[in-house]
């Protein structure tokens, strides 16, 4: 596993595992792209998981809701950061790692 990195414990059971979900460089486009694609697919699970809950249970979900929030805060200064890139003529470096741990 060349992008990923376990954690095994004594019983050789998997409780930790690191994967290289991004890992480049990019044009600012191609940086726009990416990281509003991943950003819109997460704040999309967020909006269809609180309305999922508010039609089953009545209630809003209040993390889902918190977090697409956040979500959106994150896009809008991403995008900053990319156009101020863009606008320098800059390509953009852009590393990310996912963590898997079993709790």
């Amino acid at each position: 596993m060349e992008n990923s990195e376990l954690e095994l414990k004594e019983s050789n059971i998997a409780t930790q595992a690191n994967y290289d979900l991004i890992k480049g460089d990019f044009t600012t486009e191609e940086s726009q792209e990416i990281l509003s694609y991943l950003i819109n697919k997460k704040i999309n699970f967020h909006q269809l998981k609180s309305f999922s809950t508010e039609i089953r249970f009545g209630e809003v979900d209040t993390k889902s809701s918190k977090r697409c929030e956040e979500l959106i805060e994150s896009k809008a200064f991403i995008s900053k950061f990319i156009q101020s890139a863009k606008e320098q003529g800059k390509t953009l470096r852009i590393k990310s790692t996912v963590t898997i741990e079993a709790i």
